[in-house]
């Protein structure tokens, strides 16, 4: 086994536990909506405490499903940094790593397998719909705003009522995940010498 892959595990558990860090507690889903509801005067939304609650769980849930998304699709790029594709060899390191960064997850999580389950199913439908965003993306302007599945989910579970204030908001909450996944993976593969 080469040097790489028995480091593996350390690698993944430390990316799980700050992706983790970030979408909990005080982190980045609770200023995102507490930002949201200031900015837009919903205090409504955190009238009932069980139900903000649970609106920060189940959003901090589809952040951390564009987080896990968007690592998974970066993996190739931190493997080969001067290249425009990897090898085949760098592109099997990379799904090893994703299976091991996912079990990671799974257990700082402490979910149970049909939540795992349910988890790895909703972070493949936000890959495929993610690639087809990137490409739209790529063919539109920098400045257009982001889209994409948390967009939309996370619009909806924020705010129906004002969907399009709260797609917007959640259009410039999916650019400071990008940007706090990014920091994440610099700081730990580049770090390490991937």
């Amino acid at each position: 086994m080469p040097p790489r892959q028995k480091i593996f595990p350390t690698h993944a558990g430390e990316i799980a536990n700050k992706l983790l860090g970030a979408v909990s507690g005080n982190g980045l889903v609770a200023r995102f909506v507490d930002s949201y509801v200031a900015e837009f005067d919903r205090r409504g939304l955190k009238d009932h405490p069980t139900r903000y609650r649970e609106l920060l769980a189940t959003l901090g849930r589809e952040a951390l499903l564009a987080m896990m998304a968007q690592v998974n699709a970066e993996l190739p790029r931190y493997l080969a940094p001067r290249r425009r594709l990897p090898s085949p060899a760098e592109v099997e390191i990379a799904d090893t790593f994703s299976q091991e960064l996912f079990a990671a997850l799974v257990r700082a999580s402490r979910w149970t397998a049909e939540e795992a389950e349910e988890f790895r199913r909703d972070l493949n439908l936000y890959a495929q719909l993610s690639a087809r965003t990137r490409k739209v993306k790529k063919r539109r302007k920098l400045t257009d705003p982001a889209e994409g599945p948390f967009v939309d989910r996370c619009a909806l579970l924020l705010d129906p009522s004002m969907l399009e204030a709260a797609r917007a908001a959640a259009a410039a909450f999916l650019v400071e995940l990008e940007q706090a996944t990014d920091a994440i993976l610099r700081s730990v593969l580049r770090r390490r010498g991937f």
